[in-house]
């Protein structure tokens, strides 16, 4: 159950973040997923605040690494830079890569990840890429696939299947979302409540 939610800091680089992540003994939670995907939607979702985290039409919004405190320190929630945003210049693009893929690694906190692919769309080459290093690495994490709230019912079971096979995960180990009618926001809740309690030896 999340009670509250509020905006810690943005962080521009791992050193920053590092020190700041000693200052807590929280477990943390991260959000990962291209630019556009819908993470700030998805926290503000999860949250129940409509605008704790800043959303925009526009790709590429999200060029910082983002802390959450929930619970009064119960758990960090982590929104990590957007990924493939092929109009931002090269060099924001590597930066934004070195925060995303860095974070994995850079901590020895990070419980979980829930990385956010689009429902209507064939994962990505980087979301392949991003899955593929998740495993690699041993981190635990739960594809979230978002703005199921475009499809239809049968489709969203289809594109449940086709995200699976793709992305070569059980069909079990996606929760649809949708930011718009709250589908899917008991499933991560109730995945934040078991990610915790693990965390905490229970």
């Amino acid at each position: 159950m999340i009670n509250s939610a509020k905006f810690v800091k943005s962080l521009a680089d791992l050193g920053t973040y590092k020190a700041e992540s000693d200052k807590y003994a929280c477990p943390e939670i991260c959000v990962a997923g291209r630019s556009n995907v819908g993470k700030s939607s998805f926290i503000n979702m999860i949250t129940g605040r409509k605008n704790l985290a800043k959303t925009s039409s526009s790709p590429g919004r999200t060029r910082l690494l983002n802390l959450f405190d929930i619970n009064d320190g119960e758990f960090m929630l982590v929104d990590l830079p957007g990924y493939g945003y092929a109009k931002a210049p090269k060099s924001e693009i590597e930066k934004w890569s070195k925060l995303t893929d860095g974070n994995f690694t850079a901590t020895d906190k990070l419980a979980h990840t829930f990385a956010l692919v689009d429902i209507r769309h064939e994962p990505t080459a980087l979301d392949k890429q991003m899955i593929a290093y998740l495993y690699s690495a041993a981190r635990p994490f739960t594809i979230v696939a978002t703005k199921a709230d475009k499809l239809s019912r049968a489709a969203q079971d289809r594109a449940r299947r086709m995200i699976a096979t793709e992305l070569k995960v059980g069909a079990d180990n996606i929760i649809l979302t949708s930011a718009e009618s709250k589908q899917g926001r008991a499933e991560i809740i109730s995945r934040i409540d078991q990610i915790i309690a693990t965390a905490k030896g229970e």
